[in-house]
């Protein structure tokens, strides 16, 4: 599956051939990315991108996640998806992360949006929610452009590198806020 953010940008559903172009990326980014993302420092080597790629794209139907990749004239730059969906709930919420070089693009935004109406309009999701590190500005702006409603700090809600807590800011849109 693909879909179109503009001329350049596409999300392409994840296939264990991009293991490593996902790898290599978080391999030369390690201190950008690492800041705010734990899975970085458990990546090691490519088995372990192949291992993740795997567990996505060979879950069992009932608990299994769209997830794309991020490319910009067919190059990939990141990743972007949907993770803990409640299908009986009608809920779910997005992640995503940029190659430091194309941030500042509105790439995640325009992404997040296509996401949003996606998923409100194809997966009949009533209920979207995006979580940030506070702290990470470049990441809470995302949810804030797009009219999000910012609803409370998850107390040390995510473990960093370093066995470093923080808490995470919980934004949500709803399909009747369109």
């Amino acid at each position: 599956m693909v879909i179109k953010i503009d001329s350049e940008i596409e999300l392409r559903q994840l296939e264990l051939r991009d293991s490593i172009d996902i790898f290599e990326a978080i391999d030369s980014q390690r201190d950008y990315l690492g800041k705010w993302l734990p899975f970085v420092a458990f990546t090691k080597e490519i088995s372990d991108t192949k291992e993740f790629v795997d567990s996505i794209i060979n879950a069992p139907k009932e608990i299994s996640e769209l997830v794309f990749t991020i490319r910009k004239q067919n190059k990939f730059i990141g990743l972007i998806g949907f993770k803990d969906t409640d299908r009986s709930n009608k809920k779910t919420e997005i992640g995503y992360w940029l190659s430091e070089k194309y941030q500042k693009q509105g790439i995640i935004t325009r992404s997040v949006e296509k996401l949003c109406d996606f998923a409100f309009n194809k997966l009949d999701i009533n209920r979207v929610q995006i979580k940030c590190a506070v702290g990470n500005q470049s990441s809470i702006k995302i949810p804030q452009r797009l009219s999000f409603k910012f609803e409370g700090i998850e107390r040390d809600g995510e473990l960093l590198t370093g066995n470093i807590f923080t808490d995470l800011e919980i934004y949500s849109k709803l399909k009747s806020d369109k």
